[in-house]
C-alpha cells in the first residue's frame, strides 16, 4: 500500500511539472506580451511614455501610466468637434453656414485657416475638416467661438464620467498662458500677434517682449522650457488617458453622436495628415485607423480607435499614447510608432480566436 501511495504522489508531481512545461511554452496573451513591450520602448527613451489600450470586443484593457495627468495637446480637438456635430443634429447650427474669422480668431500652427484675411467666410465642415485632418488652431478657435467652451467641457465630462479631466481651454489662451509665465501682459496678446511672434527672427522670448513693447530684460529670467514647463503644472488642457479614452469610446459606441455624425466624424479622424509618423506607421499596412494627434514642445500624443480588416465587424481596438519630456519630435514619433509595432505583433489585431486571447 505505502508503494502504491509513493507511485500516485510521484506521479502527481510529474504531472504538475508537465502542465507547468506546457504553460510555460504557452505564447503569452496579447495583453502581458503589449505591457511588457511598452516598458521597453519607455525604457529606450529620454522621455516618458503614456498608454492605453482597449480592445472594445473583449473589452480586455492595457494600460501603461495611463491614470495620471498627460496633456493631451491637440487631441482635446475631438470634442471640439463632437461638440459641433451635436450642436448641428440639435439643428442650431448648420454645417454647410459660412463663419466669418475674427481678428481674435487667428492663432499659429498648422493648417490653411490663418492664412486667409480677417473677415474671411468659412463653412462650418470646412472649419471641422481643418481642425481634425490638418489640426489647423484658427479653425478649432472659431469653432470654439461658435459653441462655446463650455459646451466643449461638457461634451467632455458627459463622456469622460468620473474620470480625472481638466478644463479644456482655446488654443490662443495656450498661448497666452505660456507667454504669461514671462509676463502678465500676454494675457492681451490676441490674433496676429501670435502669428507676428512665431514668425519672427530671433528668440521667441525676444519676439514677446516686442509685441508687448518691453525690453527683454523686464521679462521673468526663465526659458521658453521653463515656460511650458510651469503651463502643463498647471494642468489645462490635461487628463488621465484613461479619460481621453472614455471620450473616444462614447464615439465609437454611439453615446456622443447619431449615426450619420458619427461616420462623417471618424471619416474625418481616418484622413489625418499629421500621424503618418506615429502609432499609424507601425500598423499593417492599409488598416483603417481614426485617429487625432497631439504636438506641442516636448509632448507628443496619438489617439484613436484602430478597425483592423481581419477583424471586420466586431468593434474596434481603442488606443491613446502619449510622450513627453523629449524635446526631439523624432523620437517621440519613434516611440509612438513602436507602439503601433508592438500593437501588430501582439495579435490583438488579427481575427478574435483562442491565439489572442
Amino acid at each position: 500500500m505505502l508503494h502504491r501511495l509513493t507511485a500516485w504522489r510521484h506521479l502527481a508531481v510529474a504531472f504538475t511539472l508537465s502542465s507547468n512545461a506546457v504553460a510555460a511554452l504557452e505564447p503569452p496573451t496579447w495583453p502581458d506580451y503589449l505591457l511588457e513591450q511598452l516598458a521597453q520602448i519607455d525604457a529606450q527613451s529620454p522621455g516618458e511614455l503614456g498608454v492605453y489600450v482597449k480592445d472594445l470586443h473583449s473589452q480586455r484593457i492595457v494600460a501603461y501610466q495611463a491614470d495620471e495627468p498627460w496633456y493631451l495637446a491637440s487631441t482635446v480637438k475631438v470634442p471640439i468637434a463632437i461638440a459641433v456635430l451635436q450642436a448641428a443634429m440639435a439643428g442650431t447650427i448648420h454645417l454647410d453656414s459660412p463663419l466669418t474669422l475674427a481678428a481674435e480668431d487667428y492663432v499659429d500652427g498648422a493648417g490653411s485657416s490663418n492664412a486667409r484675411p480677417v473677415g474671411s467666410r468659412v463653412a462650418v465642415r470646412t472649419l471641422l475638416e481643418q481642425m481634425i485632418i490638418y489640426s489647423d488652431n484658427t479653425a478649432s478657435d472659431r469653432l470654439i467661438r461658435l459653441v462655446g467652451l463650455d459646451a466643449v467641457n461638457q461634451v467632455a465630462r458627459n463622456l469622460a464620467g468620473d474620470q480625472p479631466l481638466f478644463a479644456i481651454t482655446t488654443l490662443a489662451g495656450v498661448r497666452r498662458q505660456i507667454y504669461s509665465q514671462w509676463h502678465p501682459n500676454a494675457q492681451q496678446l490676441a490674433g496676429q500677434d501670435f502669428l507676428q511672434i512665431r514668425h519672427a527672427s530671433g528668440s521667441r522670448k525676444a519676439a514677446v517682449a516686442r509685441q508687448l513693447g518691453l525690453a527683454e530684460a523686464d521679462l521673468q529670467p526663465i526659458s521658453l522650457d521653463q515656460a511650458y514647463q510651469a503651463y502643463y503644472a498647471g494642468g489645462a488642457n490635461s487628463a488621465h488617458l484613461t479619460a481621453l479614452a472614455e471620450v473616444l469610446e462614447g464615439l465609437a459606441d454611439g453615446r456622443a453622436l447619431d449615426a450619420a455624425h458619427t461616420d462623417y466624424l471618424l471619416g474625418l479622424m481616418r484622413q489625418v495628415q499629421t500621424g503618418n509618423q506615429r502609432i499609424r506607421a507601425g500598423l499593417p499596412a492599409a488598416t483603417p485607423y481614426a485617429q487625432k494627434t497631439g504636438t506641442q514642445r516636448a509632448r507628443a500624443c496619438d489617439a484613436g480607435l484602430i478597425e483592423p480588416p481581419a477583424r471586420q465587424g466586431q468593434a474596434p481596438v481603442l488606443v491613446v499614447a502619449c510622450v513627453r519630456g523629449d524635446l526631439s519630435m523624432a523620437r517621440s514619433e519613434r516611440s509612438l510608432r513602436q507602439v503601433g509595432e508592438a500593437l501588430t505583433r501582439s495579435g490583438l489585431l488579427k481575427p478574435m480566436d483562442g491565439n489572442n486571447r
